[in-house]
């Protein structure tokens, strides 16, 4: 791994371990948001940008400012102590989680690894020489998403569409309610 993944790996670590320790749920919430730019930046690193723009809009977009909206419209105690005291059986538990998850980052194949089998010229080759002739769209990338993978993009729009809908609800209503 190189530096830069293992500060992003360390970044996930740290703001989902601050995530559920701090008591503060503004905290809390800044952590989320900071944990899911983190997987999305994750997504882009394994090739997946559109997977990573989806995490990005709703995970660390849209979600933390539902959250923001929901802290707003609630009441909360003053708070003493910055950290939640610690349920050791639960810590134990998400630890070893955590270890097992851990253990298939190793059996993942370098980024731009030539090897990789997701690095497979056969199937690049074949979507650059055919996609013009079967889909009709000059773009090659549009092609694989459109009509290649049409179903699965089609999914993550309906997600962003719909979260992008579910906020612009909310936001009238603290607007206009």
């Amino acid at each position: 791994m190189t530096p830069l993944e293992l500060s992003v790996l360390a970044l996930i670590v740290g703001a989902a371990f601050a995530t559920a320790a701090l008591k503060s749920v503004l905290n809390s919430v800044v952590a989320f948001g900071a944990y899911s730019l983190s997987i999305a930046i994750i997504w882009v690193f394994l090739r997946a940008p559109d997977v990573g723009l989806t995490e990005a809009a709703v995970g660390a977009g849209i979600m933390t400012v539902l959250f923001l909206l929901t802290i707003v419209k609630t009441e909360h105690p003053e708070v003493e102590r910055t950290f939640e005291r610690i349920d050791l059986q639960a810590a134990g538990v998400a630890l070893a989680l955590v270890v097992v998850l851990s253990s298939t980052l190793f059996a993942l194949p370098a980024v731009g690894d030539a090897n990789a089998a997701v690095a497979d010229d056969e199937v690049t080759e074949y979507y650059l020489e055919n996609a013009y002739e079967e889909t009709h769209v000059k773009n090659a990338v549009t092609a694989v998403l459109a009509a290649y993978r049409g179903f699965d993009t089609m999914g993550e729009a309906a997600v962003v569409y719909s979260a992008g809908v579910g906020l612009l609800v909310v936001l009238n209503r603290e607007v206009f309610g």
